[in-house]
């Protein structure tokens, strides 16, 4: 994939986490989606994918998928992120640091590797304005 066609996928991507447009996930992921996470390995269906977006969106009403770095290099791409959230319960900011890898077939996501730091956890520099924008530079 070019860099432009990664930023329009990821670009698409953002909207679905930020904006809830479940409409455009088929044009974001694959039919079936290898995930590396904390649940182990598994395959899941797009939409079984999307419902556990879904699910995280109405635990956590209001989180954001804050980017700090990221890098595109061919089919592959990478984003040093935090989930930021306010706990429906207290009010309180919560945040978790991570970074994911992933790789991309067709122009669709089709396989993750993702690795999370505790509740808690943030990074000290500045993020960017979205996903796709240029990292800032301190």
């Amino acid at each position: 994939m070019s860099e432009q066609q990664m930023i329009d996928l990821f670009d698409r991507w953002e909207r679905v986490w930020h904006e809830g447009r479940f409409d455009i996930v088929p044009a974001c992921v694959g039919e079936h989606y290898i995930r590396h996470d904390e649940a182990g390995d598994r395959i899941v269906t797009r939409d079984a994918y999307a419902a556990e977006i879904a699910e995280v969106q109405r635990e956590r009403p209001g989180i954001r998928v804050v980017v700090y770095d990221h890098s595109f290099c061919g089919h592959r791409a990478w984003f040093r992120f935090a989930f930021k959230w306010l706990d429906p319960k207290t009010g309180e900011a919560r945040s978790r640091a991570g970074m994911q890898s992933y790789r991309t077939e067709g122009g669709k996501l089709v396989e993750t590797w993702l690795s999370m730091q505790p509740l808690g956890s943030s990074w000290t520099d500045t993020p960017q304005e979205h996903w796709t924008s240029s990292p800032v530079v301190a």
